[in-house]
């Protein structure tokens, strides 16, 4: 049940959060916004949990906060931040959220998670739901650089996530979530300072809101329970709760945007929903294995 809560206040968290962005982008460049939220929300958890500077032990795990850092932050944010400047954001959305069958594939081969006919099956169809979802912002011109960019956000997304699940158990979640900002943020930082330029910020109510909006819970406080729900489930249950994110923003958009709500989106949640039901049901020959296993177990006994 606690798993559940975590999932359920991650996928707010993260559906909120886009039109939120949506609405502050108007006043920021894309990439020193994300680098901004980044560090802000590294700095922010790092004083929250300074008293635990012991449980850092850099020489031991320096490693695994430098690949969190590359591929939850600085390639997962820097891909989808320019990639979406030169690709429909349906589209886009589209690509990213491939992520779900990328982790359900590296989870079978590297992490030894079952791959069950009905899991391949909920995957296809959560991304079906992605697709039917988006189909509306499916407009514009495409470019392959930008389709690229956006499969490679899907790609550090979800070596991300089977990295985390490897390697949570070996270092301080609270620490990981803090160095992976701020080691992710200072890259794309970087990056922006050669590309953008801060006089282009302008400091309304709207860009502090999404700003800190942004660096306390869509970062902080939303990679906290991302890391705890890798960490309690297999990787490939919870990519594709993910499948609700976009969902998520959608509807919040229809709500409180004015965007239509279409027969798209209908179908995109009925496709969802079954996904998710997909991936978390037994199949009747892993129950019947179980079911044996126990009864092996009372025999022996």
């Amino acid at each position: 049940m606690k798993w559940l809560w975590n999932m359920a206040a991650l996928i707010l968290l993260w559906g909120v959060s886009w039109p939120v962005y949506k609405l502050a982008l108007a006043y920021t460049p894309p990439l020193l916004f994300a680098a901004m939220r980044c560090v802000i929300g590294g700095l922010i958890l790092t004083m929250f949990i300074w008293k635990k500077r012991d449980q850092i032990k850099w020489q031991k795990n320096w490693k695994i906060y430098l690949y969190t850092g590359i591929l939850n932050i600085a390639f997962f944010y820097g891909f989808q931040t320019v990639g979406l400047q030169s690709v429909p954001s349906g589209l886009f959305s589209v690509l990213v959220y491939f992520q779900p069958i990328l982790v359900g594939f590296f989870a079978w081969l590297w992490l030894g998670e079952v791959m069950t006919l009905l899991k391949v099956t909920g995957l296809i169809l959560g991304f079906l739901g992605i697709i039917s979802v988006s189909v509306e912002g499916f407009s514009g011109e495409v470019s392959i650089f930008g389709v690229i960019l956006g499969l490679l956000s899907a790609l550090s997304w979800a070596l991300g996530t089977i990295y985390v699940k490897k390697n949570a158990s070996h270092v301080d979640s609270l620490w990981m979530v803090a160095f992976q900002c701020l080691i992710g943020g200072s890259l794309l930082s970087i990056l922006s300072f050669f590309t953008e330029k801060w006089t282009s910020i302008t400091w309304n109510s709207t860009y502090i809101f999404g700003l800190s909006f942004g660096a306390i819970l869509g970062i902080a406080v939303s990679w906290i329970l991302y890391v705890k729900v890798v960490k309690m489930a297999d990787a490939s249950v919870v990519a594709t709760f993910t499948f609700l994110v976009p969902l998520i923003a959608v509807i919040i958009g229809t709500i409180f945007l004015g965007e239509p709500f279409t027969f798209y989106l209908l179908a995109g949640i009925v496709l969802i929903v079954a996904s998710i039901y997909l991936v978390n049901k037994k199949s009747s020959r892993s129950v019947k294995i179980n079911e044996s296993d126990i009864d092996q177990k009372h025999l022996s006994a």
